[in-house]
C-alpha cells in the first residue's frame, strides 16, 4: 500500500502532525497499536491535566470546556472529535513492528493488525509520534514481576481495605496515594528523595502533606526498596531495614523511549540524554526522511515535552516536506 507519509503513533503529537501533512496537500496514514490517544485513556480515570484546554487543542479545532484544565474524558471527546472533523485516516489496533530503508531512499513499514494479519506500506516520510508511556523504568528488584506489582495506576476502588506501597515521590505516586487513601486502603509512600519533589501540582501538596501530618498516609523519605514478596515489602532508611504487609504495589518510577525501536532504522541516540539525533527546526532525525513528533525528542527527561509544545512539532516538518518536495518541481 502506497502513503504520503505514514505516521507511527496516534497520540496528540501525531495527530496534529497529520493535520500539518493534510493542510500541505498530502494524505498520511496514522498506525496506533492502541485507539487514538492511548496513553490518555490509560490516564487514571480521575485525571486532571496540568495545562488549560487551549494549551492542548490541535488543528485549530478549540477545546472548550467549563473548567480551566480539562479531565481525562474531556480529553478523550475531544481528540475524537477532531479525528471526526478533519477526517483523519487512523489505522487502529495495529503495530508497527519494523521501518526499512530502501536503497530509492523510501521505506517500507511492516505492521500487524488485531486479527494477526501482516501489512506493508511503502511511503518517502516516516514519523515517528510513539511517546514512552508504553515503557516503564524497573528497579531491578527481587519480586518486581510479582503480578501484585503495578506500573499504572487507573483508579482506587480495588484496593479497598488493602495494604498498598506506592513508590516513587513526584505527581503520579502522589496522587495515586491520595485516591488509595480516599477510597479506605493503607497506604505507605516510599520516596528515594530527602524532600517532597518541587515538582508536585502546587494545589495537590498541602492536601497529601495534610494526610502524613494525621498518620493517614505513611511517607517515608531516603527510601530504598529492597525486595518485594508475596505478602510484605521489604526496605531501607538510613541503613535501617524494615518490612511491613502488602498486598499491592504501584512502581510509579517513571517511564522511558523505546531507544530500540528507533535505533533498528538507523536513528542514532545521545547516550547522555537519551534524544534521538533531529534537528529542532525540522524535526528530521540523522536517517533521511524520518521524523520524530512529541515527547519522544525529549529522550530521558519526561518532563522537557509536553502536548502543549509537542503539538507544534507537526507544523516543523509539514514545512520541511514541502520546502523540499517544492525544489523538485
Amino acid at each position: 500500500m502506497q502513503a504520503d507519509a505514514i505516521i507511527v503513533g496516534g497520540g496528540p503529537c501525531g495527530l496534529s502532525a497529520a493535520i500539518a501533512l493534510e493542510e500541505i496537500g498530502l494524505k498520511p496514514i496514522v498506525i496506533e497499536k492502541g485507539n487514538i490517544v492511548n496513553s490518555i485513556y490509560n490516564y487514571p480515570t480521575h485525571q486532571q491535566f496540568f495545562s488549560t484546554s487551549e494549551k492542548l487543542e490541535i488543528g485549530n479545532v478549540p477545546f472548550v470546556i467549563e473548567q480551566r484544565k480539562p479531565k481525562r474524558n474531556q480529553a478523550l471527546s475531544y481528540y475524537r472529535e477532531v479525528v471526526k472533523r478533519k477526517k483523519l485516516t487512523v489505522h487502529a489496533f495495529e503495530k508497527v513492528l519494523v521501518v526499512e530503508k530502501q536503497e530509492n531512499g523510501s521505506f517500507v513499514v511492516r505492521s500487524k493488525k488485531q486479527n494477526d494479519e501482516e501489512q506493508t506500506y511503502e511511503t518517502p516520510y516516516v514519523i515517528i509520534a510513539t511517546g514512552y508511556y508504553d515503557h516503564p523504568n524497573y528497579m531491578g528488584v527481587q519480586g518486581e514481576d510479582l503480578d501484585k506489582v503495578l506500573h499504572y495506576f487507573k483508579e482506587a476502588h480495588p484496593y479497598f481495605d488493602r495494604d498498598v506501597v506506592v513508590i516513587g515521590g513526584k505527581n503520579s505516586a502522589v496522587d495515586a496515594a491520595l485516591e488509595l487513601e480516599k477510597v479506605g486502603a493503607r497506604v505507605t509512600v516510599l520516596y528515594r528523595g530527602s524532600e517532597y519533589s518541587s515538582s508536585i501540582k502546587p494545589w495537590i501538596l498541602p492536601e497529601f502533606e495534610a494526610l502524613v501530618r494525621h498518620e493517614k498516609v505513611k511517607m517515608e523519605f531516603n527510601a530504598k526498596v529492597i525486595e518485594i514478596k508475596e505478602q510484605s515489602l521489604i526496605y531501607e532508611v538510613n541503613g535501617e531495614q524494615k518490612e511491613i504487609a502488602n498486598d499491592f504495589v504501584f512502581a510509579m518510577t517513571g517511564y522511558h523511549p523505546d531507544h530500540s525501536f528507533l535505533t533498528k532504522m538507523g536513528v542514532g541516540i545521545e547516550e547522555e540524554t537519551g534524544r534521538p539525533l533531529f534537528n529542532p527546526e525540522t524535526m528530521e532525525t540523522n536517517v533521511n526522511g524520518i521524523f520524530i513528533s512529541g515527547v519522544i525528542a525529549a529522550g530521558n527527561n519526561a518532563n522537557e515535552i509536553f502536548i502543549e509544545n509537542g503539538r507544534f512539532h507537526g507544523g516543523l516538518i509539514a514545512n520541511e516536506i514541502m520546502n523540499r518536495n517544492k525544489k523538485w518541481d
